[in-house]
Order: structure tokens, then sequence, then C-alpha cells
């Protein structure tokens, strides 16, 4: 006979959404169970933003020291080790994921570590995984029975027939992370965030790099201008682009890989023969063997499960966050999603996340340039039929900046013209991931330029460019 455990809440998936939904929960005094395949911490932690992140302060040092002349210092010797790199981005990885684990014991959450799969809107199914990486989770085959459930499983990369991932010259994300040499050759398909990284990390240790995107500019979702500050700075580091390009096909040869692309302007056709190919091209929802059919929740047409503003799918007890609900992929609105879908569960007052408030999410992209915004992009905000004024503040007139040997980009705020309330705001330059807070804080509480502006900061700092760029709103920048 097989076993039934009971709980209140049960998460499939442990990632930020999954593990953040099941601390919120028990520390909302409900007994949670945490369901997951493979490993704690989810793609983030383990194969995504954290070491990533790691690779990417590898490769803004090695950067530092080729630009050492500026600073005073050179080496006739200069070394380079890409495996050490990636021991390391795996150390910070591991450091993270044993936290998450501690985290788990101390709030009394159970951890399975096998296949979930439901069996009703209120049963799970837990099946073991063969040669499954260890989740300090119990290895278990039965049920899970439980009032609410919430589902947090992510989603995977995606490639086309053209270009199918092999694993070993025709990569993804994940298989990019275990390099432990920089290709000598590196073609990447996708300018999104995971490209761009990727791009820049590679480029840093030598590979030649060039980056196909079928749209328009690089960065296609974020602000026209940000895009081209970007692509600015990459030819000056050397990496190719071709945008408007179409990638037909993807062949691996004896040498490498051959990849054929199509200029979708002028028509034109060229083969670049790399040693890997990295797919960087979106994601699809982990939506398929769940069982939700068995459960009656509904997906749209490409797999993504529907929630309303409190997460909530069509059938009642039920609940999707994250990834693989295909609202706004990234770790950071997944984790708030969690917040809200397991205050809900617990019949807690939760604060709805509504359709509208996506948009002003914040986004970030950590290359070098780094890459932040949040909003409207202008052309967004115009198309919209908004009356806007827009600020602008360059970091090469930041004494911080100049300071820092960082002189790339800007801040740009779009606001509205009447009442100063902020529609987007999109920053390009040394660590704007860490300035974009304030402007997100700010129209989080209806604050407007002129309260920006007129708020004191430290100087010299990098946060007085955000101060620039609300006082340029009206036109009134002083340093510029």
């Amino acid at each position: 006979m097989t076993e039934t455990r009971e709980y209140d809440v049960i998460v499939i998936g442990g990632g930020p959404g999954g593990y953040v939904a099941a601390i919120r929960a028990a520390q909302l005094g409900q007994k949670v169970a945490i369901i997951d395949r493979e490993f704690l911490g989810g793609v983030c932690l383990n194969i995504g933003c954290i070491p990533t992140k790691a690779l990417l302060r590898n490769a803004e040092i090695m950067n530092l020291l080729h630009d050492g002349k500026e600073f005073g210092f050179s080496f006739e010797n200069l070394t380079v080790d890409y495996a050490v790199a990636q021991k390391r981005s795996r150390q910070v990885s591991d450091r993270l994921v044993k936290g998450v684990q501690f985290l788990m014991g101390k709030n009394k959450v159970d951890v399975y570590q096998g296949a979930a799969k439901l069996r009703s809107a209120t049963q799970v199914d837990v099946s073991a995984v063969q040669d499954a990486p260890a989740v300090s989770g119990q290895k278990f085959d039965g049920t899970l029975q439980a009032k609410k459930i919430i589902i947090a499983t992510g989603a995977r990369s995606r490639s086309f027939p053209n270009m199918q991932i092999d694993g070993k010259r025709v990569i993804a994300y994940r298989e990019a992370l275990f390099l432990t040499e920089a290709p000598k050759r590196l073609v990447v398909v996708g300018a999104g965030a995971i490209g761009m990284e990727f791009s820049y990390v590679f480029r840093s240790y030598g590979s030649e790099v060039t980056i196909i995107e079928m749209l328009p500019h690089l960065l296609p979702l974020e602000d026209e201008e940000a895009a081209a500050e970007v692509a600015k700075a990459f030819k000056k580091q050397g990496i190719k682009t071709l945008v408007n390009t179409r990638t037909e096909n993807v062949e691996t040869t004896a040498k490498g890989v051959s990849v054929h692309v199509k200029d979708q302007a002028g028509g034109q056709e060229q083969t670049l023969e790399a040693d890997v190919v990295l797919v960087a091209i979106g994601v699809q929802a982990n939506s398929d063997n769940l069982g939700l059919e068995a459960a009656g929740v509904k997906t749209d047409k490409r797999g993504f499960i529907l929630v309303d503003e409190y997460m909530r799918t069509n059938v009642p007890g039920v609940y999707a966050i994250g990834d693989v609900t295909g609202k706004l992929l990234l770790a950071h609105v997944a984790s708030a999603m969690g917040l809200v879908a397991a205050e809900h569960a617990s019949g807690h007052q939760a604060r709805p996340i509504h359709e509208g408030d996506y948009i002003f999410m914040p986004r970030a992209t950590y290359c070098r340039p780094q890459v932040a915004s949040m909003g409207m992009t202008e052309a967004q905000a115009r198309e919209g039929g908004r009356e806007i004024k827009v600020g602008k503040f360059p970091f090469s007139a930041n004494g911080k900046a100049l300071g820092l040997g960082e002189r790339e980009g800007f801040v740009k705020i779009i606001a509205d013209a009447r009442y100063g309330e902020i529609l987007g705001a999109h920053l390009v330059g040394p660590d704007v991931t860490e300035l974009l807070p304030e402007l997100e804080l700010a129209r989080t509480w209806e604050l407007t330029t002129d309260e920006i502006a007129h708020s004191v900061h430290a100087h010299p700092t990098l946060s007085e460019a955000l101060m620039e760029a609300a006082h340029a709103v009206n036109g009134e920048a002083i340093h510029i």
C-alpha cells in the first residue's frame, strides 16, 4: 500500500520562488513540504544567476588587469586560468545552496527529493529520480496530501529544430557554466541577458565572440538608447554583433560548428565558423509531465500556467509562481510571487501583484557596462500616448565614476510631464544594478522626480547620477 503523508502546504520546486514560498508558509504556522527532483536553489543558485555572477566578477578583474595602464601598472607575464574561475563559481554556488538547505531545517520544512506529479488538486505523487544530485532531502516513493499546493517548477532552455542542443558543440547556459576552458571561437545566438553576460565573460578570457540577434538591437527588451550604449561598449571590447539577423541553421562539423545566418533587411547570407555555439533564445515552461490535466489546471498555448493577482490557478487551492507562469522570468520576481502565494494559501493578508505591476519589476543585466531598468521604455511611453519628460545624466560627468575609471553609460528617467510620476528608468554604467532600487522604491511609494532631485545624495557617489537625472527631467541638472 502506498504511504500517504499529510501537510498544510506542498511546494513543488525548490528554486528562488519555491523555497521562499516554503519558508514564508512555515513562518505563518503551516506544516510544509517541498519537493525537487534535482537540487534546492533551482536554476538560479545552481546553474544560473549565482555562478554567472561569480564568473562575471572574474571577468571584471581580468578587464581591470588589461586596462592597468590607466592606473599605472602593467604585467609582462600575465597568465590566466579559466578553470580556476569556473571552480570558484561552483564554490560560491555550493555555499548558497547549503544555506538554503539550512533554512529548510531551521523552518521545519520537510524536503523530498523526487519527481512530483499531481494526482488531484490536493494530492501529489512523489517518485524517486535515478542518479539525481542530492538536495539533502528524503528519498520517498508515495503520496503527499495537502490543503494547498504551490507549483514552482520553473522553466528550461528552449531550442529550435535548426539549433538542437547537443551539450558539446551546441550548448545552453547550463553547459556553458561547466566549461573549464574558454572557447577559442564562440557564437552566441540571442542577445538577451544570458547571451550578453556569457559573451562578456568569454571575451574577457580571450574568446573570439560573435552575437547574433534576430531583432533590431541588442538587449531587445531594453530601451533602445540603453541598448545602443552597450553595443558601443561591446564593439570597443572586440565583440562582434549581428542584429536583425536570423540564424537559419547550426551544423556540427569535424572542426567545430558552422552557423548559417541571413540578414533580414538585405537578405545577405553568410556562414560563421565556431568551436562552440551558445543558444540563448529563451525558455519553455516546466509544466509537462506534472499532472496538470489530472488536477484541471489550465495553461496558455505555450504551456505557461495561468494565474491571477494572488497566484491562484483556475483550480481552488492550487497556486503557481515564477517562471512556470511566464509572467517575468527573473528570480526576484519568482520570490515576490512566492511570498504572495504562501501568504494567501496560509490565510494571511497578501499584497497582490497585478498584471500591470510586472513591467515595473527591476530588470538587470550584469555585463560591462551593467544595465538596470524598470517600467516603460521611452518608445513604449510615447506609443502609449503619454505626455512625458525625459531626464538623462551621463556617468562621464560623475566624479565617482571618473575615479573608478568607469565613464561609460548614463541614467535616464522617463516621467509623466504633468505629475512627475516615474514611468520608467534605464541605467547603463558602473554597478547600476545596485542603484536601481532607489528609483524602484520611489515609484512604488509614488514619489516624483522632484522629490528625488531634492533628496540630498552623498558626494562623491554614483547615486548622484540619479539625483542629476531627476533634476534633468525639468531641465535643471547642475553638472551638465
